[in-house]
């Protein structure tokens, strides 16, 4: 029997993108979870072919639903019920660009205070 459609939080749990279905349905809660550019409740309605962007980490996964399941499976099986169209991550060049400070150097003098907002691009007003 071929399934025609799936809760995304069972579908999302099922796939493997949150360790147990209590995770998805707090995640669709929060907002962490959109099909098609929209935000979802848990029980949304996902099909074949819906775009299904997860939040998480900082960073956007968009997967493409080539499969509908509605319990968990393996990881290899899981694999095969999308197709992930998740952009690169940045550099991590690009990604360090912020100074971190000694591990115990204490708190920033005034004017290392202004140094790291500059760097920001904070203005001082």
């Amino acid at each position: 029997m071929e399934l025609t459609s799936a809760r995304v939080d069972s579908w999302s749990w099922g796939v493997r993108l949150y360790k147990t279905r209590s995770m998805a349905t707090t995640a669709c809660r929060a907002g962490h979870v959109r099909v098609n550019g929209d935000k979802v409740k848990a029980a949304q309605a996902l099909r074949i072919g819906d775009e299904v962007r997860v939040r998480s980490d900082g960073f956007d996964r968009v997967l493409i639903v080539q499969r509908l399941v509605v319990k968990r499976v393996g990881a290899v099986v899981a694999a095969e019920c999308y197709v992930d169209q998740t952009p690169p991550p940045p550099p991590r060049e690009e990604v360090a660009l912020v100074p971190m400070r000694d591990r115990g150097a204490g708190r920033p003098t005034k004017r290392e205070r202004r140094e790291i907002d500059e760097l920001r691009g904070h203005v001082n007003e």
